[in-house]
């Protein structure tokens, strides 16, 4: 397994990649309101990626024909957007990413609340949100992946959830999905050694439920097998001396 570790020209790219997608994200993150469509979301989203001079990465990418992953309620990740599905007060939405900016590419997703929801739900995207946290932690050089991942899947389960295992993290760079996956459950091995300036996407995805998915007819949208709420949070990081960069925020 090869994992690139990026010159400091490269991370200076990546660094405006993130820049420009936390910008977006934030933007969208704002723009969510009941009665909108997830189209109207996923045009959204391509409109301020193309104003920040960046190139949706997952317009195409493995099929996939949109520029924005709306995920809402049950569907855990890459769900298409659709004119006809309007989302409505109460729902939470996963909003997930890809940005290139001049051949690098930046990845991160949200979840966020439609209006007002039950406590139940704003407690998901938070234990979400912070496992992220608790996993990067352990992104320093010498330790492992698996480090990472541990730290992930003991926060979220603590607090009753489980998390997805089907589905990982990844490493960035010039291709949006480079080695090493990075799962958010332990793993029989440790996996590679970390090393400075090596770049990752780290995106747990928690659901209420079991952790068992489901893919749709579409062949692309994932849903809970179980029919329960889910939430995914991801950040592109980069390996640092000391505690990681975020480049997503």
């Amino acid at each position: 397994m090869v994992v690139g570790i990026k010159s400091e020209s490269e991370t200076a790219l990546m660094r405006e990649a993130g820049k420009r997608l936390a910008y977006v994200l934030s933007e969208l993150e704002s723009y969510v309101k009941p009665g909108l469509s997830t189209f109207d979301i996923d045009k959204r989203g391509d409109e301020l990626i193309r104003k920040c001079d960046g190139i949706p990465s997952f317009l195409g990418y493995n099929g996939f024909p949109a520029s924005i992953c709306v995920s809402v309620n049950d569907q855990v990740v890459h769900g298409i957007p659709d004119k006809e599905h309007f989302i409505e007060e109460g729902d939470i939405v996963s909003l997930d990413a890809g940005l290139i900016y001049k051949g690098w590419h930046a990845d991160a997703a949200r979840t966020v609340p439609v209006g007002k929801i039950i406590p139940e739900l704003a407690d998901l995207i938070e234990v979400t949100r912070q496992s992220f946290f608790e996993g990067i932690k352990k992104a320093i050089p010498g330790n492992h992946i698996n480090d990472i991942s541990i730290a992930i899947q003991d926060y979220v389960e603590s607090h009753g959830y489980s998390v997805v295992r089907d589905l990982a993290g990844h490493g960035i760079g010039q291709s949006l999905h480079e080695a090493p996956d990075i799962y958010n459950f332990r793993q029989k091995t440790k996996g590679i050694k970390i090393e400075k300036n090596m770049t990752f996407a780290i995106e747990p995805m928690v659901n209420m439920g079991g952790y068992e998915v489901e893919w749709g007819e579409d062949g692309q949208t994932v849903y809970t097998a179980d029919y329960s709420f889910s939430a995914h949070y991801e950040n592109t990081i980069l390996i640092t001396d000391g505690e990681p960069e975020i480049l997503t925020l």
